[in-house]
Order: C-alpha cells, then structure tokens, then sequence
C-alpha cells in the first residue's frame, strides 16, 4: 500500500522512538540471525537494522522478522530492487546512506517507511521538501560528528536525526543530547567477535546498556 513522505517519517520516527540505539548489524551468518535478534530484543533494544552488505543479508531479516518483540529494517537500501526485495524479505521499514528520487519513490510507492540519509543542510532541506522531516545522518562522525549536527539543527529544528556512522558508546550519549536526535545508529553492541561465538548473553548486556543511554 503506497505511503507518503509526511507517513513515511511519521512511522519512521515512531521505530526510532523505541530505544535510543538502533543496532546496526552485519551478519554473515544467517543461523546467528534468531538467536542475535533475540539478544538484543532481550537486552531492550527492538529496533533493528540489518544492513545489506552480506549475500545472507535477506535471509537474515527473514529470520529475525519471526522473532516476538522485534522490528527489523533493511539499511544500506540503494535501489529500487533493493527495497522490493527488503520487503519480500520481511523488513518493517529502510534506511538508506543517501537519499535518490528513484529510491525514494520505490519505498513511497510500496509502502516501506525510510530514513533517508543526509550529511549536510541542502540534503536535509531537499529531503524536507519532499516531506521528510526524520533522516538518517550519515556518515555522523565524518560529517563533523554532533558539533555538526548541532549546528544543522539550529536553522532546521523541524527535522529530527538518526546519527550513523562512528557512533560508539564514548559519544553516544553526546548524540543523544541533542534536541534534534530521537536515536542514534550504533554496531558496538553486537560485536563481531561475539556474534561468532555465540555469546548471546554478552550482547544482551551491551544491549542493556545501551537501552539505559538518556535522550534529550
């Protein structure tokens, strides 16, 4: 069912409002995809971004989309082809690097609510006139981290922010005190070296440290 841009980050403000990190995951594994979901929804952190940079990418949201408590997303969304198969995949809603009409008009048009990226203030302003006012920040700590940020958000309160990219549990709560911040995008808690061993109580506890983080 098609979506409006205004619906759109309506949704998409809502799924960043669940917690103040989004676990931003790249799993190779696709039988690490239940038993990680699990952890993390455990650990208080439900929103879920799984990023299709891996072949086991789609197979992996599928798997996660069957966990109780979870909403799992499709990040690194591209193409038109990419969000048609994010949703055949079970993906609640995307999230993409940048923001491109054919992108958009693809998750518009198939009802997938997306945050689109924006690294500076023409990007953010273009993406608001189309009727975006909830966007991914991306990359956060390249674009001149939450300074940066800060200083976007005096001339445009109106739009809200999901920093990405350099996100760690030593800036974090800095992102989070920003007025225009609902969320922020963040891998540490699922670290790959955990996910490997299967360490699932381990990431649980980086979950619930991270759900614990205050937001402005």
């Amino acid at each position: 069912m098609p979506i409006t841009p205004t619906e759109a980050s309506a949704q998409a403000r809502e799924i960043c409002g669940l917690a103040p990190i989004v676990p931003v995951l790249v799993v190779h594994d696709v039988t690490h995809a239940r038993p990680l979901a699990e952890a993390l929804v455990a650990g208080g952190l439900p929103a879920l971004e799984v990023t299709l940079r891996t072949p086991a990418a789609l197979d992996v949201i599928a798997e996660m989309a069957k966990v109780e408590g979870g909403v799992v997303g499709a990040g690194t969304l591209v193409t038109p082809d990419d969000v048609t198969k994010a949703i055949e995949a079970g993906a609640k809603f995307g999230v993409s690097p940048g923001a491109t009409d054919p992108l958009l008009d693809a998750c518009e048009a198939q009802g997938l609510p997306l945050l689109p990226g924006a690294a500076t203030a023409s990007e953010a302003m273009a993406l608001l006139a189309r009727g975006y006012d909830m966007l991914k920040f991306f990359p956060a700590e390249a674009s001149g981290g939450a300074p940066a940020l800060k200083a976007i958000g005096a001339p445009l309160p109106q739009i809200s922010f999901c920093p990405t990219g350099g996100v760690s549990p030593k800036n974090a709560a800095t992102y989070l005190s920003l007025s225009n911040v609902v969320c922020a995008g963040g891998s540490w808690v699922a670290p790959s070296d955990l996910v490997k061993a299967g360490d699932w109580a381990a990431i649980t506890s980086l979950a619930k440290e991270a759900s614990q983080l205050a937001r402005a």
